[in-house]
């Protein structure tokens, strides 16, 4: 009587139930940890704490840090007349409103005018209407440039202002705004919690963040 072919080695293994176990193991495990090492990461360091602070939105009503108290939400900093770095920045902050619109009245945007003088609340209504900004989610605010000047520079630490600016072939001195041009992450508790670059890889970067911060890290 003959007996029976020996199998294979390849096939011995791939006929061993354990090869399947850890073969599926393998397949969709390592992506598992992967997404679970994305999701944990580390949480976005405290850097300080905002000071209360009181301005008006574009439709006219007193809107700061009272009404933020509870929610996490970020910040820019721009001026109705800026052609360079605002209009950027507007942008990024529309990018942010569609990647977070799922988180509701738990996440909120700020644009603060760094030109208070000009920009009135109609003239920021109307430049929020460019961006599709509802005042529910997406805030503009202006006021008296002592309160923007301590909100912004005193609080956020960003750095705004005027420089004079003489042209080479002569004409009259005009003055030039500047202002930073980083996104502020800010928590339930007013606590700043990252600022970030307004380009495509800092935009991934923040809302990250904002996934982190809004689920309590």
């Amino acid at each position: 009587m003959l007996a029976p072919p020996r199998r294979g080695l390849v096939a011995r293994v791939v006929g061993n139930p354990l090869f399947w176990v850890l073969g599926v193991g393998l397949l969709f495990g390592a992506p598992l940890v992967r997404s679970v090492r994305r999701q944990l990461g580390v949480a976005p360091a405290v850097l300080g704490t905002l000071p209360a602070f009181a301005l008006t939105d574009q439709t006219g009503h007193a809107f700061g840090t009272r009404e933020l108290a509870g929610k996490v939400w970020v910040s820019d900093f721009i001026f109705t007349a800026c052609q360079e770095a605002c209009p950027l920045l507007s942008q990024r902050m529309q990018d942010i409103a569609r990647r977070t619109k799922q988180l509701g009245p738990d996440f909120h945007l700020v644009s603060i005018s760094v030109d208070p003088e000009r920009d009135t609340p109609a003239r920021l209504a109307e430049y929020a209407a460019r961006y599709a900004a509802s005042p529910v989610r997406w805030s503009f605010l202006t006021g008296p440039a002592t309160a923007i000047e301590d909100a912004v520079t005193g609080g956020f630490k960003i750095g705004m202002g005027r420089e004079a600016v003489t042209p080479d072939g002569g004409g009259p001195t005009f003055f030039e705004i500047f202002h930073g041009e980083n996104l502020v992450l800010v928590d339930r508790q007013l606590r700043i919690r990252g600022y970030f670059p307004a380009t495509a890889e800092g935009l991934d970067r923040l809302v990250e963040a904002i996934g982190r911060v809004v689920n309590g890290a």
